[in-house]
């Protein structure tokens, strides 16, 4: 099995299947080399919730239904790229297993596990993969991701993960785009995107990543280490394992490869866990317990690579936690109505900065 995974990491982005030895044993390989179960403390926060009764909308290349690994958890949305059949699904099943991945097997002792095994995904295809010649083609899906958001918005998702990039606008962003997140935070649902992969070079801005209301997430290796690739932008918010990661492939396949969107993957899946353990907590309470719950904080509280450090599922859980004890307690005090206070103020002036750079980019096209 060790001999399986070693092989796994040396080859970088390569395919593995049942031929390179028994299934069984690739299986158990995949298990064995998912070392962010341990660094976002995972077991102890399943404890507390494991995603029973949320819904993930993954927002990427599609998702294969029929992986062991994800048999059960998906609903398959629609297809928004108008761009019909193409290469198979490869990194909406990869995002997908990390967030609900519940292996197989006995016990589901073998393949991967996702941060919230419970919880449901809801499959929306916005984007073609990186090897499809027609995804430059600007004129495939059009706005597809803000369709996207908003489709997923008014079809019950709780969250809403997004590892890409660039979206169907400029590196500016697209007002589409950002209008509709503001939709989907108005809705209740929790917003993840990753938050770019040129770190080491242009570093540019990332959208969807850069939207106001958007938890932006960058990538640290196992040593807990920012990743050279990882954007290091001032809407970054936190940090999660992007180096090495083990996910599924179409078919019954697995594959090990970096990258931010394999952290924001995770991170929508601790999101996934708060919903699941506190229901009815706001998107602004939800980021703010990812954010207080992190571990290896930087020395001034936030930096742009690092943000407010590397998330903890256990520590998100306890922030959570104490946040709707906090909000409870005001309630029954009676400071405020159900505590709502500062949430509509928070989403109030969020919604305001939003619209505001919606005009201001609007006022700038000719």
């Amino acid at each position: 099995m060790r001999g399986v995974l070693a092989a796994l990491l040396a080859a970088g982005l390569t395919l593995v299947t049942g031929a390179a030895g028994p299934q069984d044993d690739v299986g158990e390989a995949a298990r064995a080399g998912q070392w962010q179960l341990a660094a976002l403390r995972l077991p102890e926060a399943w404890r507390t919730a494991t995603g029973e009764g949320v819904l993930v909308a993954v927002l990427d290349t599609g998702v294969d239904a029929r992986h062991p690994d994800l048999r059960g958890t998906v609903i398959q949305g629609p297809d928004l790229t108008r761009a019909g059949k193409g290469p198979r699904a490869r990194h909406g099943t990869a995002m997908a297993s990390l967030i609900a991945g519940r292996g197989h097997g006995e016990n589901h002792r073998s393949g991967v596990l996702g941060v919230a095994p419970a919880a449901k995904v809801l499959s929306v295809r916005v984007t073609l993969e990186n090897g499809d010649p027609r995804r430059g083609r600007r004129h495939l899906g059009r706005d597809a991701l803000a369709k996207g958001i908003r489709y997923a918005a008014d079809h019950g998702a709780d969250v809403i993960s997004m590892s890409l990039g660039g979206g169907s606008g400029s590196w500016e962003g697209s007002a589409s785009e950002e209008e509709a997140v503001q939709y989907a935070i108005g809705k209740g649902c929790v917003l993840v995107a990753s938050a770019g992969n040129d770190g080491a070079s242009t570093n540019r801005k990332n959208f969807p990543a850069a939207y106001p209301g958007v938890i932006a997430v960058g990538a640290v290796d196992r040593r807990l280490k920012v990743a050279p690739f990882s954007n290091r932008q001032h809407y970054v918010s936190v940090v999660a394992p992007g180096a090495d990661i083990v996910t599924a492939d179409p078919g019954e396949s697995y594959v090990v490869s970096d990258g931010t969107s394999s952290a924001a993957a995770m991170v929508a899946g601790v999101a996934a866990l708060i919903r699941a353990a506190h229901p009815g907590m706001s998107p602004y309470h939800v980021r703010m317990a990812i954010e207080l719950g992190t571990r290896r904080r930087p020395a001034d509280g936030y930096s742009p690579a690092y943000g407010h450090g590397v998330v903890s599922a256990a520590g998100a859980l306890r922030e959570a936690a104490r946040l709707d004890a906090t909000a409870r307690g005001a309630a029954r005090a009676g400071t405020a109505p159900a505590s709502r206070t500062p949430v509509v103020a928070a989403m109030v002036g969020l919604a305001l900065a939003m619209s505001a750079r919606v005009l201001l980019r609007r006022r700038r096209r000719p």
